[in-house]
């Protein structure tokens, strides 16, 4: 098909012009993609140079009709309808526009010498545009952290008013889980990420062997190969670089969106109206509903959601793909694996522009944080109570159960809507009053004196975990 059809009047995916950023459409695009094979070819003509096999002023001429700006998509599908093989097509078609060293294009490889290491080539290049987007948003909630370490606020379990936190441990906890993301990525870009390298049909690298017939090893040529087009690659393979890594890959990224979709729900919990304390950005004449005027709907987080969700089921195809390559090589990935590597990274790139949009733009009201916290935040201090009336020698279980009971009955009225009667209900219990004075009282119930040590613990989280990673 030529590019000419491709318009608005069929079907195009999204993720063509709508989700993902620019940069990473373009690793992605079938320009690019023909172009780091032409990459390669040319790679392979220079090693193969240097033992006879091609002359210099083929590779030269190869060399000049490299680039992206000689892709001829329209030639190549032409060709492509004919033979039904696109990596041949695009043979025949370079092949056609060099005057000199066309015939000896591909000369010994297998499809796969060219198209897995091009392959690599995309995930390490996107790779590294996803964990720059990563280390923005890390770079940001280091930010957020630092400036509302001591902000508390009430935490909650079971969607339960609990015991109070401060804003900055909770962003602290998101972070967090991007830092594991990034050591994910790292590790797999240090130590997996790698090409098939050059080892014909079905990894022997006989066809090498044979052409090079004791002029120098396929070893030795590999490895030129290998370092002009900048790539490390596995000492062992079949036809294919092992699909094991795609899995590892695409998990990564479905990690990631996983991240992304633990702080989007809670930002959407934490903008509806019952909490109210936060709110992701909303431009000045955003639409919220077509039928209700007044919505505030969390549209971004609720996309990080939806296509975080997407990102997570495409691993169990690459699983596939990985545990049903039969022996040396079957073509039974071939198709998903053009449809499932982009998207996954597509996919993740526009969670994380989104997700950096929602962090930088965050909306904080503190006088709805300081409502939640003296709403329900007195209930935490009952402890505290409990621990200072054994102290005065009261008996720990009867206190205990009074406690409870008072806690009920102050509950009960602030799901009507009342302030928390709790503190004054401690203060006039005969138990409780006449062992405690009210000044007392009022300090233990007060949620702030009830976050424990998690100042403390987002600084050195700032200090020893995420600044080193930021400044790299």
């Amino acid at each position: 098909m030529s590019e000419e059809e491709f318009d608005y009047g069929t079907f195009l995916s999204p993720f063509t012009w709508r989700y993902g950023s620019k940069e990473m459409r373009e690793i992605f695009s079938e320009i690019q993609y023909r172009a780091i094979w032409r990459e390669i070819w040319t790679s392979l003509a220079e090693a193969q140079s240097d033992y006879g096999l091609v002359s210099d002023e083929e590779v030269e001429e190869l060399k000049k009709k490299s680039g992206k700006e000689h892709i001829d998509l329209e030639r190549a599908h032409e060709i492509e309808e004919e033979i039904s093989h696109d990596l041949m097509a695009e043979v025949k078609t370079y092949s056609e526009q060099v005057e000199k060293g066309g015939g000896k294009i591909h000369l010994g490889a297998t499809s796969m010498d060219i198209e897995d290491n091009a392959d690599i080539l995309r995930i390490k290049r996107a790779l590294n545009i996803i964990k720059e987007k990563l280390l923005g948003c890390l770079e940001t909630y280091s930010e957020l952290i630092e400036e509302h370490r001591n902000t508390p606020s009430m935490g909650w379990t079971h969607l339960q008013p609990a015991e109070p936190t401060t804003l900055g441990y909770r962003f602290a906890n998101y972070a967090q889980d991007l830092v594991i993301d990034i050591k994910a990525l790292e590790n797999l870009l240090e130590d997996f990420v790698k090409g098939k390298g050059i080892k014909g049909a079905v990894g022997t690298s006989a066809s090498y062997e044979r052409i090079l017939d004791k002029k120098g090893s396929s070893e030795e040529m590999e490895k030129k190969v290998m370092e002009k087009i900048g790539l490390d690659y596995f000492p062992v393979s079949t036809q294919t670089y092992p699909r094991k890594l795609e899995f590892h890959v695409l998990s990564a990224l479905a990690s990631i969106g996983q991240s992304a979709y633990k702080f989007a729900l809670d930002l959407r919990h934490l903008q509806s109206p019952p909490y109210g304390e936060l709110s992701e950005p909303q431009k000045e004449k955003q639409v919220g509903s077509s039928a209700m005027p007044f919505k505030k709907n969390p549209i971004l987080s609720e996309r990080v959601c939806s296509l975080s969700r997407y990102a997570s089921t495409l691993p169990q195809v690459a699983w596939e793909n990985s545990s049903q390559t039969i022996l040396e090589r079957t073509l039974d990935d071939s198709a998903n694996r053009r449809v499932i590597i982009p998207e996954s990274f597509l996919a993740v790139d526009e969670i994380l522009n989104l997700y950096q949009r929602l962090l930088s733009g965050l909306e904080i009201y503190p006088k709805m944080v300081e409502k939640n916290l003296q709403k329900f935040g007195p209930f935490s201090g009952t402890e505290a109570i409990l621990m200072k009336l054994v102290e005065k020698g009261e008996s720990r279980q009867d206190m205990h159960e009074e406690l409870r009971v008072l806690s009920r009955k102050a509950w009960g009225e602030v799901m009507e809507g009342d302030k928390n009667p709790l503190p004054k209900l401690l203060k006039n219990h005969e138990v409780i009053g006449k062992n405690l004075e009210d000044e007392e009282i009022d300090r233990l119930l007060n949620p702030e004196e009830h976050v424990g040590n998690v100042p403390e613990k987002c600084k050195d989280f700032l200090e020893n975990t995420i600044d080193p990673i930021i400044s790299e």
